[in-house]
């Protein structure tokens, strides 16, 4: 990879990270040196990496060469070869949001609670030969052997709240988690809107026959899931709460998230 970046006329510094969370203080000490950070990795690294650009505030570019099992964040740009993309250096600006609890967390692609958060979760006990939509379905099955029934207070933009039995609610920026879920198949990063996903509370046979049609993304119309938009969105529940953004785990106790789309806040080498 080093050689195709340099034969292609791409100046860099490689910075490698040694353990999770490393990314984040990387990219936000670059920011403040180079005009652009690149995130070599997938959703993870992506993840890291846009939350240490949001931090420095500096306006450098997020470049991305995927490298990871899912790599949902790349599928909101346009196809192109990683090296070219990054020579060419045009740059585009996108969503990002924004998640406040006990501190501040940025999402590149989406995040969610419940039934999609557990499985992020329990891909770490997948047995390590599977890898990629093979490691998370091993851990969606793992997930359907329990899963959490939530009771939320939702509240869109300026709209009365209401409450929602759950499986799962999706806040998305892009169209796809987990690599081949197409939660919300409508979605742009460039429209300014959060498009959400929620999934009233339904058993584990309603849940396998729906995974073929998430994947698909045949799944509007269905009478059990709600296809929303919003600027804003806050979410309130009683019980703790397990927060999934990006594939990683954020935040494992939390009770309100206060959820904003932050408009073309986000430069894109694309």
């Amino acid at each position: 990879m080093a050689e195709a970046l340099r034969n292609a006329g791409v100046a860099f510094d490689l910075a490698e990270t040694r353990e999770p969370g490393e990314a984040i203080g990387l990219a936000e000490r670059g920011a403040r040196e180079y005009s652009g950070v690149v995130a070599v990795g997938g959703d993870g690294t992506v993840h890291e990496v846009v939350n240490g650009l949001m931090r420095a505030g500096t306006g450098a570019a997020l470049g991305v060469i995927p490298a990871g099992s899912g790599d949902d964040f790349v599928k909101m740009l346009p196809a192109a070869d990683p090296i070219e993309r990054l020579a060419r250096g045009a740059v585009r600006k996108l969503d990002v949001g924004r998640i406040v609890a006990d501190r501040r967390c940025y999402f590149a692609n989406g995040m969610d609670v419940g039934f999609g958060a557990h499985v992020a979760r329990n891909v770490a006990a997948v047995p390590r030969f599977l890898t990629g939509l093979g490691a998370y379905l091993g851990a969606l099955v793992i997930t359907l052997l329990r899963y959490p029934a939530l009771r939320l207070r939702l509240q869109l933009d300026d709209q009365p709240p209401f409450e929602q039995a759950t499986s799962m609610t999706a806040v998305m920026n892009g169209r796809s988690f987990g690599g081949s879920f197409q939660v919300t198949p409508q979605a742009s990063a460039e429209d300014g809107l959060l498009d959400l996903l929620v999934a009233e509370q339904v058993g584990r046979a309603r849940i396998l026959a729906l995974v073929p049609k998430l994947m698909r993304g045949s799944h509007g119309g269905e009478p059990d899931l709600r296809m929303l938009r919003a600027r804003r969105v806050t979410i309130e529940s009683d019980e703790p709460l397990v927060v999934e953004a990006d594939g990683e785990i954020v935040f494992e106790r939390a009770r309100r998230l206060e959820i904003e789309l932050l408009p073309g806040a986000l430069r894109v080498i694309a």
